[in-house]
């Protein structure tokens, strides 16, 4: 049943979406494919001198600008880097090691049960005229738990609509809206953020505009916690105003499909129960320990996340215009490891409530299954290193960013415009590559440091890509729980297909983008920070003297 109806081929606009997307190679190959494409360009570029002035770099001899020039890949030293360097370009990768740390802990709190538990406990307790933005909230701050929002929250909601006399589908959708649509949206950083401000650290270190610029994965903290309260009444409106109108009245009761078990749906039973309610409690206990440990080693004297020596000059007195972030520098770059303590901490604590966790070798054996998960970013992230270093060795990233500052710059565009073309286009790409980290790998090398020299921060250019690469997720077949969320959708209308999940998704795939471009085009008029010590404007570093002035 679920498969013939799956299989069915969409017409119009986005069936060829689908059929180009799926003519497409994986993302590991697309990498490969673009490195080999690289290496021809390089050549080319070499030999036809193409070249820019560096921003801020000074020649030494002459005193004047840097000019940087193509360099082939297959240079000898290209060559020899490439070989010689290759185990320190994988693991210095910088989104591979913020990933693996949280997912390190993630992974306890999602196999333990937590996740599901704190997810179907709130939505099971909303009342029901609120049920469809509660289900909407709990999506969006699920997605702190990567897999356990799409498996157990989204049929689940499905569930609770039709125990209320609504129409299940409605509650899928809210739910999938809230989870993949609202994939950036939280009001706390997570896992994806640690991602994504990787991946920007990384084509910021390679452009060397500004050495000393360094990820902050609370850098967009304020505004997603924005994004949250901009989309929540956006999917409430879409699925009450627009989407249930459109099912009609549901009249095959509570439990209709449940027939049809075909294990895709969980047993909210599960998730539910004296067990679940005490390991709950338990890991909310240990949520705040863990938070009181991290404002303790802020708050108290002498503590070692508080660089009290940032802002103090060199006869003893305190920088008058030296900011509080900077004194806060480490704490920033802690939250990192804070994740990791924190989601292993409620797992473990959950766990041990629940019964889900006998022994340290279960906790031991849930991390070990995490990383198994990982496999798969793991080879995408090896073929990424290698794209993005090579994009550095050649310098056509910086080339190629230079020249397209200046081509924007002759157009005359505001940069609150600039940033929505962004949106736009990362919503468009998201229609063929559906891989979050595999997209911003690709587009940053060129995009953070062309938006540095247009004025616009690191942190500026990873919220932009954010937005535009939430909206589109889900209504793209190639989003890879796409399929998963027709079969939950086939339990209870068992001719309801490809074609058909799209059009229920669309419109709000569309509210989404119109108003999450106007949220980010909107901040950076008005000039909000994206989060503590992360303004929306960048200026570039003085330019550098040449040595012996």
């Amino acid at each position: 049943m679920a498969s013939a109806a799956g299989t069915a081929q969409q017409k119009g606009f986005l069936g060829w979406v689908e059929r180009t997307g799926n003519r497409l190679p994986d993302p590991v190959f697309i990498f490969f494919y673009l490195i080999i494409a690289l290496v021809i360009v390089s050549i080319v570029c070499a030999m036809t001198g193409v070249s820019a002035i560096h921003p801020t770099a000074v020649d030494e001899a002459t005193g004047q600008s840097s000019i940087i020039q193509a360099v082939s890949l297959l240079s000898a030293e290209n060559i020899q880097r490439l070989w010689v360097e290759m185990p320190a370009t994988f693991t210095h990768f910088h989104p591979l090691g913020y990933v693996l740390v949280v997912m390190l802990g993630a992974g306890v709190a999602e196999r333990s049960g937590f996740f599901a538990a704190g997810m179907s406990k709130a939505v099971k307790a909303a009342p029901k005229a609120l049920l469809t933005p509660v289900v909407a909230l709990v999506a969006m701050l699920g997605n702190h738990a990567a897999d356990a929002g799409y498996v157990v929250l989204i049929p689940l909601a499905g569930i609770l609509f039709a125990a209320a006399g609504r129409h299940p589908l409605a509650g899928i959708a809210a739910a999938f809206a809230g989870v993949s649509g609202g994939f950036s949206a939280n009001i706390s950083p997570g896992q994806l953020d640690a991602l994504l401000f990787g991946i920007t650290e990384e084509a910021v270190g390679a452009s060397m505009l500004d050495p000393d610029w360094t990820a902050n994965i609370a850098g967009n903290w304020y505004f997603i916690s924005a994004m949250t309260f901009i989309f929540l009444p956006i999917i409430w409106f879409v699925t009450d105003k627009i989407i249930e109108p459109r099912l009609g009245p549901w009249r095959g009761g509570a439990t209709a499909g449940a027939a049809d078990d075909d294990g895709t749906s969980p047993d909210p039973s599960e998730h539910e129960g004296a067990l679940a309610s005490k390991g709950l409690r338990h890991a909310g206990i240990a949520a705040l320990l863990v938070i009181g440990l991290w404002m303790l080693m802020v708050f108290a004297p002498g503590t070692p996340l508080i660089n009290e020596a940032a802002c103090v000059a060199e006869d003893g007195t305190r920088i008058a215009d030296c900011s509080i972030h900077t004194e806060l520098a480490p704490l920033y770059s802690s939250l990192v490891a804070a994740f990791f303590v924190l989601f292993l901490a409620t797992g473990w604590a959950y766990g041990r409530a629940a019964g889900t966790i006998e022994n340290h070798r279960d906790l031991v054996n849930m991390m070990a299954e995490s990383m198994k998960d990982m496999g798969y970013y793991l080879v995408l992230a090896f073929a990424a290193a290698h794209f993005v270093a090579m994009f550095n060795w050649s310098n056509l990233g910086l080339i190629s960013a230079v020249h397209g500052a200046g081509a924007i710059e002759s157009t005359g565009l505001p940069l609150p415009a600039v940033i929505g073309l962004m949106v736009l286009f990362t919503g468009l790409l998201n229609l063929f590559v559906g891989s979050a980290s595999a997209k911003w790998a690709l587009l940053a090398p060129i995009l953070v440091p062309m938006l540095m020299l247009l004025g616009i921060s690191p942190e500026g250019a990873t919220a932009a890509y954010r937005v535009g690469d939430s909206a589109t997720n889900i209504i793209t077949p190639l989003m890879v729980y796409f399929p998963l969320i027709l079969v939950f959708a086939q339990r209870w209308q068992p001719d309801f297909g490809l074609g058909s999940l799209t059009a229920m998704m669309l419109p709000y795939s569309i509210w989404l983008l119109i108003f999450g471009t106007a949220l980010i085009v909107g901040w950076f008029y008005l000039g909000i920070p994206l989060g503590p010590d992360a303004p929306v404007t960048y200026v570039m570093p003085e330019m550098a003297a040449p040595a012996g002035n």
